[in-house]
This record gives C-alpha cells, structure tokens and sequence, in this order.
C-alpha cells in the first residue's frame, strides 16, 4: 500500500532496460564488454525454453487470469492489476488512486484494518501495492501451498473494500506526511513535478501520482469510495499468478473466488490528446537545495504496438536505444563527455526515454553541474552530445553494448518469479501481448545505427523542448526534516 510511481521521480538512465520506468529496475549486465556480440548471448527464449508457457483466460464476469508456471522454487507470487491510476483522476481528486490503494488495506466486512497484512505475514509471505499513472496493483509472494489463502482475501478486498471515515482521515494523513517526506523535502522531485505540470497542458500525466496537497487536504472519504465504485470492477483487472503452480488449480481458484464477483460497467475513458507544443518552454525554479540541476523533457512517440510496427514505433525503439548509448552503462557518453577529467561540466549527467505508457512519453535528459560550472553550461553540453549522434551517428561497437545488455537483462529477470509477474501485468495493463519481452527483443535486433542517427536528428528541436533549472536557495538548517508517519510503510 505503500508506493506510488512517478517517471519524473526516477533517475532517467536507470529505466531503459526495465522496460517499465515506473519500477525502476536497472539492468544486470551494466559491465559487459563492447566487443561482446549479441549473438554470444544467452537467449532469452533458450531459457525461457524449460519453462510452461504462459496462459490467459476471461472468466465469466470478465476479470483476467494470466498464468505463468515456474517449478524452480516452491513459491508463488500474485498480483492484481487494476487498469486505473493517476491519469483516470479528475481535476480536485488528484491523488485519490494512490489514496485508494492505501484504503484496501483498511478492511472489509470480514477483515478488521490491518487484518490483511498480518495473514500474509503469518502465512510466511510478504505484500504490498504500487499505483503508477497508468495502473494500481497488489502482490503477496507467498509458499506456493498458501496460494489460495491469499487469492481469497485479495478477492475479498477487492469486491468489498469498506472502511469508516476515521480510518479514512487517519491513512490520508499519512499519505500527505508521504507527499511531504518523498517530494517537498526533495526539490527535484518538486521541480519535476512543475516540469511535467508545464510539459503537459491536457494530459492527465501532468498531475503528480500522489495528488496534489490542496487536493489532498479537501480529499473527503467519499472521493475514494466514489473511485472504488467506478474503476473496481471485474472487466478492468487482472489476476496474475506466476511459480509453482498448477495452470488448471489456478483457475479453478480463480473462477471460485474472483469469478462470483458481480459485474459493473466500465466508465467510458475520455480522450484527453495533448496538443502540438508551439515552441520551446523554459523556467527557472527555486527550492533550497545544495547543488543546482537541469532537467531537459522532449516529447517523444511511445511504443503502441509490437505487430505490423508503425513510424513511430520504431521510432520509440530507436529513442530507447539512444537513451542507453547516450547513458546505458558505465562510461557512456554522456559520462564520458561530462563528468571525467579536471575540467569536467557535471557531477552527474543521465538520459532516459519513456518507451511505452497508457499516456504521452518523454525523452528526458538530466544533470548536477559540477562546481563552478553553470546549468546553462550543461544543458548545451547534453544538447551538444545528442547533436553529435544527429551528425556523426553511433558505432557498431555502441549498439552491440546495448544491444547485448538488454538482451542479457532479459534473461537474468527470468529468475526472478516476482519479475515474471510483474512484467505479464504490465503488458496486460498496455494491451500488449503476453511475449512482448520476447517480441521487443526481435524488435530491437533490427535497430540500426542509422535509425538512432534518424531519430536524433528529428526529435531534439527546440520545439518538442521544456527545460527546467534548479535555482538552489539557502536551506533552513532548524527545519526538521519530515519523519515517516506512523502506519507508513515504506
């Protein structure tokens, strides 16, 4: 119940190889040689081989069950993917589908408020929640034997939250101490929270995940109630079980404990299309802070299919490859360019794309000037290394790097049953196919050199452009910093 994901909150480089920037997992094979050829890889499908494969099924109310066995270890992970987060609040309610998540923790008409953590705690497993723009999920990783303990419960929370008003103004309470300890004690969270506010003018990815505090502070126990009513309901979530299961148990648990819960119709979502940017956009920010930091945002297309691809598909692709040459690894170029010697420009320099969401995406490039260096001073330089790759291109030598450690990523995140879980919902919640790990990595064995040559010629002109800096101010030494408020989980 206790996390909530922001792509202005992660560090831009980190999130390529996850393939999900709101988890924010970096790949395992920082460290591999360029001169490693992506063919010398383990395959992801070599490994992928041993394993059963993947199962989806509707049941009758139509809720999704997807299926994955693994058998190498006596444990099981499930997870329930709601297709609802940030971007489906409206405007005075923002922040009520982080508030939500936190709510189904405090009780149904058979669980008193904290009732459920401490049965998972007892069965010898562990839980938790996340909301990110595009979805809200829950997990419990549990003894494979104690599985349908907790589809149970899960099923109960989710067809029969309830709670009282109290317990409702206690959880908001420490969900603002949540805001104040993650964000305003931290200004570049702040200042990319006013980036996205300025990128974004229709896009419901303007809004911060965690609301913002007026909204919060008017927040009333009916707006989650209202939310719940309207989002949680059974055409609009996926049950995702993955370990050591048996396919046909599964659904038999399924259909007993999600399949009898009642149907509601789905709202209708409403198109809100962010228009053309008419020019480039830039401000300064003030917060105190010790160092300064630039933070430049480029609209960029995302990733919307992995079949018959189109322009801007492969466009996505190849952002996502530059983002990695530009700071995939330990001494990319920016890294190279910016941060080493005596008279280096950054203390730190990162680069990332949004690859794919339910919204809008982003390629972002961020940086801390080293001292006696300025932010105007960076943002040039970052701007400067991807002219460089518009005019000169990449190496051969750079694309197999990456290449070879999104292709090794691939295969060190099959050992993990958590991640196997984790990536079937979010491909569901994207209405991607179930293999889309195993597609983008076809898809991403065709990224030429000349494709990333393309892409940053086209989309890093002052058009597509919202730069942010950090204008440090003194820090107030008295202050107390927030502390984390009681029934926090983090």
């Amino acid at each position: 119940m206790t996390c909530w994901f922001s792509p202005s909150r992660a560090r831009p480089g980190v999130l390529l190889f996850a393939l999900c920037c709101a988890w924010g997992l970096q790949a395992g094979a920082a460290n591999l040689s360029p001169a490693q050829d992506i063919k010398a890889s383990p395959s992801p499908s070599s490994k992928a081989a041993v394993l059963p494969k993947v199962e989806q099924f509707t049941l009758a109310n139509g809720m999704t069950l997807i299926v994955k066995p693994d058998r190498r270890a006596p444990t099981a992970v499930h997870m329930l993917w709601v297709r609802v987060g940030a971007m489906d609040e409206v405007d005075g309610t923002t922040g009520v589908a982080h508030v939500l998540e936190h709510m189904l923790f405090k009780g149904t008409a058979t669980l008193k408020p904290g009732e459920f953590s401490r049965i998972v705690a007892a069965l010898g497993g562990r839980e938790n929640a996340f909301t990110s723009q595009d979805y809200t999920g829950y997990y419990q990783q549990i003894p494979s034997g104690r599985l349908e303990d907790v589809m149970k419960i899960e099923a109960d929370r989710f067809a029969n939250n309830q709670w009282s008003d109290e317990e409702f103004k206690k959880e908001l309470e420490v969900v603002k101490e949540e805001r104040r300890m993650r964000t305003e004690d931290n200004p570049r969270s702040l200042l990319h929270e006013a980036l996205n506010a300025q990128v974004f003018l229709s896009s419901p990815y303007r809004r911060p995940v965690v609301g913002w505090m007026s909204d919060l502070q008017a927040m009333t126990p009916d707006d989650a109630r209202e939310f719940y009513r309207r989002w949680y309901t059974p055409a609009n979530a996926a049950v995702v079980v993955a370990g050591d299961v048996d396919v046909a148990q599964v659904k038999a648990l399924a259909e007993r404990y999600y399949g009898s819960i009642s149907q509601r119709a789905l709202p209708d979502r409403k198109p809100r299309t962010e228009g053309e940017q008419q020019g480039p956009r830039r401000f300064d920010f003030k917060a105190p802070a010790e160092q300064a930091y630039v933070a430049l945002a480029y609209r960029v297309p995302g990733l919307k299919r992995l079949e018959a691809m189109q322009p801007d598909d492969q466009d996505a692709l190849a952002l996502t490859v530059l983002s990695a040459v530009l700071d995939g690894y330990n001494g990319a170029r920016l890294d190279r360019a910016l941060t080493q010697g005596a008279d280096r420009l950054a203390d730190s320099a990162g680069a990332g794309n949004g690859l794919w969401g339910r919204g809008p995406q982003l390629f972002m490039m961020t940086g801390v000037p080293a001292p006696g260096k300025t932010t105007a001073q960076l943002e040039l330089a970052l701007r400067e290394q991807v002219a460089k790759v518009a005019q000169d291109g990449v190496t051969e030598a750079e694309l197999q790097r990456v290449k070879t450690q999104w292709v090794a990523s691939e295969v060190y995140k099959l050992d993990s049953v958590f991640n196997q879980a984790r990536e079937l919902g979010n491909y569901w919640v994207q209405g991607l196919p179930l293999d889309a790990g195993s597609r983008l990595i076809a898809a991403l064995r065709e990224v030429s050199a000349a494709q990333v040559q393309a892409v940053a010629a086209k989309y890093f002109g002052d058009e597509q452009l919202t730069v942010a800096h950090l204008v440090p101010q003194p820090i107030d030494k008295t202050k107390p910093r927030a502390k984390p408020a009681a029934g926090a989980r983090h």
